[in-house]
């Protein structure tokens, strides 16, 4: 059965999503596109229809993946417009975020499994970090007048690093305590 053009495409968009996803969850390598598109409700002949390559498939999923995290980043932020740093901040170094595995930080989850990846997958990340350093330079600036480039890299150095601890260890309350001491760092920081 053939499949129309406005189909394909939405099946493409539900794969780049279950991807996103799942590529958080269990990395790049660990899962296979048989499972990958059997999640998507597809087949994995259908896969090749779509993608050029499983790596084209990463790509776009990292892309999906770092908007999705932006949008949540958005919501943080117009939930305490007084104080958006201070939003973000409870957010992202919450224990809620580090448990967050599929829909969590894609930096924080797939941020090694990233750097050994193509260019392509890289770029997608480096768009998305980007992205990341922009918001927290425009946050800060609202608090200081100084240059907020290098503050901004080291605030999300901080939290996605302290995420990325959390998330390794099964202590929760040494856990909560990697997420509290990088948030009382990043306020320090940025004299919030």
């Amino acid at each position: 059965m053939r499949v129309s053009r406005i189909q394909a495409g939405r099946n493409r968009q539900t794969v780049i999503d279950v991807a996103s996803r799942l590529f958080r969850e269990h990395g790049f390598d660990g899962i296979g596109l048989k499972d990958l598109m059997k999640s998507a409700g597809l087949t994995q002949g259908a896969f090749y229809k779509q993608f050029a390559s499983k790596e084209d498939l990463a790509a776009q999923a990292s892309r999906r993946a770092m908007e999705s995290a932006a949008d949540r980043w958005t919501a943080a932020t117009a939930a305490n417009p007084g104080d958006p740093l201070g939003a973000v901040i409870e957010f992202y170094l919450s224990m809620g975020h580090r448990e967050e595995r599929m829909d969590g930080c894609p930096v924080a989850a797939l941020g090694s499994d990233a750097a050994r990846q193509g260019t392509e997958v890289k770029a997608s990340f480096e768009v998305g970090i980007k992205a990341y350093l922009e918001v927290l330079g425009r946050m800060i600036a609202r608090t200081e007048k100084e240059e907020t480039g290098e503050k901004a890299m080291v605030v999300l150095s901080t939290m996605v690093g302290a995420v990325v601890l959390s998330r390794i260890v099964n202590d929760p309350d040494l856990a909560q305590a990697f997420l509290d001491a990088a948030a009382e760092q990043v306020r320090d920081t940025v004299s919030v």
